[in-house]
């Protein structure tokens, strides 16, 4: 076999061991590794400085890639959360007796060994990891080439807790950063059971199209901020402000804003800040005269059909005006990538109707839609967020990473015929 199909092969021998592995090592194996990440700080930023110095920093990915002491910190308290909470293994989903005396129960399981492919994002690798072992699965990562030293770093800290610990390092098996890896993966149903891309839409794709290995898939986050016709403007205004400027690169962030037409006059209040922030503005018609002389010109343009329905990943964003709440739910469902939308209202009616009606993992009411995040959900972390209906939606955690089987019991039960 290839080193790629060796390494899987170890990964989903792993995994038949890891239902020995009790929940008290688990945890213990995830605090020792939160205080490994924030010891091994300088090692870890001096490897993903090595990643930052091929990359142009006007690319989107940068920020992706860029790790910092305090977001190291961040993905090591998340790890210490995950450890905190309650095991999803061995939940007794239901059960019932039948007439001849037999019990069945269903019981959550885990899934088993879970790939996740990803590009430019070195905090896939602690998050993915905590969360997997935390619900009895192997993890399979295979990152892209632009995070391999970083991938590396965090993973070779990954190995040293577990091998501490008496574990073997295939829990955590980190493939090579190369394309044939990728394809030996999206080949490997004999060895990985579930496989989650975390990316660009063209790689989850490419992943949909070309994997024999179940998928789920984690889409793109092309979001939308509703303003209504009954919105408050200064919760507008710092809705709108947060969702489009706290990270760029992220797929919650705003990408498209939608204002009721009767809300007009108070467009540049409500754009205002962007501005500070050098967020360019790509207006309809009416939006741009609305804006023109109040805002700044370099920033202002003239919205095209691709601006609608494009994921901008950087300080940029569409702006559509409507005339109703109707349009704005009629673009969204044209436009929308069934990630994350908003609506700003104060209306209850319109509120209940855009709750009801819009077709995404999580709609917000008066929320910015920075919060879809497993995190922020309280989920400890996240593995994704999945866009589709079958098995997950949302920010993906802890229940999601297992499945579920059957166990039956009697005194004896025999079936003829």
């Amino acid at each position: 076999m290839s080193e790629v199909k060796n390494m899987l092969a170890a990964a989903a021998k792993a995994a038949g061991s890891m239902c020995d592995i009790d929940d008290a090592t688990v945890n213990k194996v995830l605090t020792d590794l939160s205080g490994a990440l924030v010891a091994e700080t300088d090692f870890i930023l001096s490897r993903n400085a090595l990643d930052l110095e091929r990359m142009d920093p006007s690319d989107f990915k940068y920020d992706r890639l860029r790790l910092t002491a305090e977001r190291i910190a961040s993905q090591a308290a998340d790890m210490a959360n995950v450890a905190k909470l309650e095991s999803p293994l061995g939940k007794v989903l239901s059960s019932a007796t039948r007439p001849n005396g037999m019990t069945i129960s269903k019981v959550s399981v885990p899934i088993g060994v879970v790939g996740v492919i990803y590009e430019a994002r070195p905090n896939v690798t602690s998050d993915v990891f905590s969360l997997c072992i935390k619900s009895g699965n192997v993890t399979v990562l295979k990152g892209g080439s632009d995070a391999a030293n970083s991938n590396e770093a965090i993973v070779s800290v990954i190995h040293k807790v577990l091998e501490s610990n008496g574990l073997d390092s295939s829990i955590c098996t980190l493939l090579p950063s190369t394309r044939e890896a990728t394809a030996e993966l999206l080949d490997a149903h004999d060895f990985v059971d579930i496989i989650i891309p975390r990316g660009s839409s063209s790689l989850i794709q490419y992943v949909r199209e070309n994997s024999k290995v179940p998928v789920i898939e984690t889409g793109a986050g092309l979001c939308h901020t509703y303003f209504d016709a009954a919105g408050d403007l200064a919760k507008g205004k710092d809705i709108v402000f947060n969702a489009k400027t706290r990270r760029v690169s992220v797929c919650n962030a705003l990408d498209s804003l939608l204002v009721h037409s009767s809300r007009l006059a108070d467009l540049p209040e409500l754009c205002a800040e962007l501005a500070g922030k050098d967020v360019i503005i790509y207006a309809d018609e009416r939006a741009f005269a609305a804006l023109d002389g109040h805002y700044p010109s370099n920033l202002l343009k003239k919205a095209q059909p691709e601006h609608f329905g494009k994921e901008f990943l950087a300080y940029a964003m569409s702006l559509r005006i409507v005339d109703s709440l109707d349009e704005a739910l009629e673009h969204i469902a044209t436009f929308g990538s069934k990630h994350s939308e908003s609506i700003v209202t104060e209306d209850e009616k319109a509120k209940e109707t855009f709750l009801r009606k819009v077709d995404a993992a999580c709609v917000y009411a008066n929320v910015s839609t920075a919060f879809t995040d497993g995190a922020q959900f309280g989920f400890g972390a996240e593995i994704g967020i999945s866009t589709q209906k079958l098995h997950a939606r949302g920010p993906m955690a802890l229940p999601e990473l297992t499945t579920y089987k059957y166990q039956i019991t009697g005194n004896g039960q025999t079936r003829w015929p």
